[in-house]
């Protein structure tokens, strides 16, 4: 290892100006990283994370400027640097993973277009056809099967963790000295993960590429890094050797952080959940719904339910695709179901046919005693205030010209309940229920960080206060603290309100906190179904096992 950093940042200090000032969300933060090593940053939403790393590639957003400090990269200082020589180093030895997939993909082009557009600008081909194998290879090494006819998709036909992959491959594409990897794998399946990670840890053992890893999965962090740096609003706290620091932890922050990391030594949470349920008395309806609960009564059923997509071909030709196959299940009601596999295994399509998005080809949903295949326009709109979602990405689910407040009283508005008045009340309760401040009432999606969007979301699903409530990876852009809330709120207002839960992960370790039963999904089909205990403890399917073999650092942190 050499005796100079790659990477050597001293004193950084960001603002962030505004009309009473400026806000500083980066405050005198020095790391070192060396040639061949992996620097895990760790801490809340919020905490300056991904803000540094921004900062290293002046990548900063709004009002953001760096008001002081170093930013040294391979000899080069980084600081003051202009747009054009900072042009010749973003990509070719600084590459980027960003946080947000769909934010990110361009939704008119097609997926090989933007990966080609890379291969150009980063100069790993020029011509048309080596162009085009360099980005059916970016692929395939991203893990993407049959990477050449995914070129001719765009961004809606792919899965969350899909996307990811293609950023994934985009940023590594150039194979850089320095990659940067913002939540790399907070949209991918354990075994997709796994996949990833072992060709980052490849590329810093046979390339010498350095990586910056921020994540909020501590596992992950014990894992795959060397060293290990806890970030809390905007300064460094804590770092050191990675299993050093999350094994004896030193500083109050950093012991909150473990002792929240979900592991498959996790317990569900009680049915009495220890979060607070602000003004949720129970009424007639609550108690009635408790009641049907204790009598086991079934609140979703699905039959044979199959969903087949035409994929398009050359010309006019199409093949079909079968996204979901004769998939059956029932959910009882004040129950949590865990509906988990890797990405493009249909979960994600599942719940889309559910709540109505998506028709099936054939097969029936049955909630609360009607067919859902069978209701017109009115009818379903009005089972859509017993049933909200939680979509997987924040950012394209959350109205950019909407500010916060609006956004989480947009169902009652919708549906017509209260006036100005208690909506801006429910407002402020549900914004203390997912533990953001009232400030953020008049701000807007692109000023939040993905976790606190995401919690945005789920204030969002939780205004109506509905019967089911479909969480499509809810909890995964959410840092373990903020995470370990969200799932004890869940468990709370279940235990009080009596609700349902469709809970989509690829997180089993927290499905472990949360569900009470666990259908796995592999190529559209239910390969497995039981109770959470049987399918932790005794899973049938080689496939299972291989998904909770790949749950990074369990072991490590136990």
């Amino acid at each position: 290892m050499s005796e100079t950093p790659l990477l050597s940042i001293r004193d950084l200090q960001i603002d962030f100006p505004n009309q009473s000032g400026a806000v500083r969300a980066v405050d005198g933060v020095n790391l070192d990283l060396y040639q061949g090593e992996t620097l895990a940053i760790v801490g809340e939403s919020g905490s300056g994370k991904s803000t540094t790393a921004h900062a290293i590639i002046n990548l900063l957003p709004g009002t953001g400027k760096i008001s002081g400090g170093s930013i040294v990269f391979d000899g080069k200082e980084l600081v003051g640097m202009s747009d054009h020589e900072l042009e010749s180093i973003r990509g070719n030895q600084i590459g980027f993973v960003p946080q947000d997939p769909m934010s990110n993909l361009n939704p008119v082009w097609s997926i090989g277009f933007q990966v080609e557009e890379a291969v150009r600008a980063n100069g790993i081909a020029t011509e048309k056809k080596a162009v085009r194998a360099a980005a059916i290879d970016v692929l395939r090494k991203a893990g993407l099967s049959d990477a050449e006819a995914r070129l001719r998709q765009f961004p809606h036909q792919f899965s969350g963790g899909m996307r990811q992959r293609v950023l994934i491959g985009i940023g590594l594409a150039a194979n850089p000295k320095l990659l940067i990897a913002d939540e790399p794998t907070s949209a991918l399946d354990v075994t997709v993960q796994r996949t990833i990670l072992d060709h980052l840890t490849e590329l810093t053992h046979q390339s010498d590429t350095s990586v910056i890893l921020i994540t909020h999965d501590l596992g992950l962090a014990a894992e795959r890094a060397e060293k290990l740096v806890v970030m809390y609003r905007g300064k460094v706290v804590e770092s050191g050797p990675s299993l050093e620091v999350l094994r004896n932890p030193k500083h109050p922050y950093t012991k909150r952080l473990v002792a929240a990391a979900p592991s498959l030594a996790s317990r569900r949470l009680s049915s009495g959940g220890s979060a607070a349920v602000n003004e949720f008395d129970l009424s007639a309806v609550a108690k009635e719904r408790i009641a049907r609960v204790k009598a086991g009564e079934t609140a979703v059923s699905v039959k044979d339910l199959t969903k087949i997509y035409a994929i398009k071909g050359q010309g006019f030709k199409s093949t079909p695709f079968t996204a979901v196959d004769s998939v059956s299940f029932e959910i009882k009601r004040g129950t949590t179901l865990a509906l988990v596999g890797e990405s493009g295994s249909g979960k994600s399509t599942v719940a889309k046919m559910l709540l109505g998005l998506e028709k099936p080809t054939s097969g029936d949903i049955v909630i609360d005693g009607q067919h859902v295949g069978e209701l017109k326009a009115k009818a379903l709109f009005k089972l859509r205030s017993k049933m909200q979602p939680v979509f997987q990405d924040p950012y394209g689910s959350l109205d950019p010209l909407m500010n916060i407040a609006n956004i989480i009283a947009e169902p009652l508005l919708t549906h017509g309940i209260g006036d100005r008045a208690s909506r801006n009340q429910r407002v402020a309760e549900l914004l203390d229920q997912v533990a953001l401040p009232a400030a953020l009432a008049t701000r807007y999606p692109n000023e939040l960080s993905g976790g606190q969007r995401q919690r945005v979301a789920i204030a969002r699903a939780l205004a109506l206060k509905p019967e089911i409530v479909v969480l499509d990876e809810a909890v995964s852009a959410l840092d373990v603290l903020v995470q370990a809330q969200i799932l004890e709120l869940l468990a709370g207002l279940q235990a009080e309100m009596g609700l349902t839960y469709l809970f989509i992960t690829h997180d089993l370790a927290v499905v472990r906190v949360i569900a009470d039963q666990v259908a796995v999904m592999n190529k559209g089909q239910i390969v497995e179904f039981g109770s959470t205990d049987d399918i932790f403890n005794r899973p049938q399917q080689d496939y299972t096992r291989n998904l909770l073999d790949a749950i990074p650092g369990a072991k490590l942190l136990l």
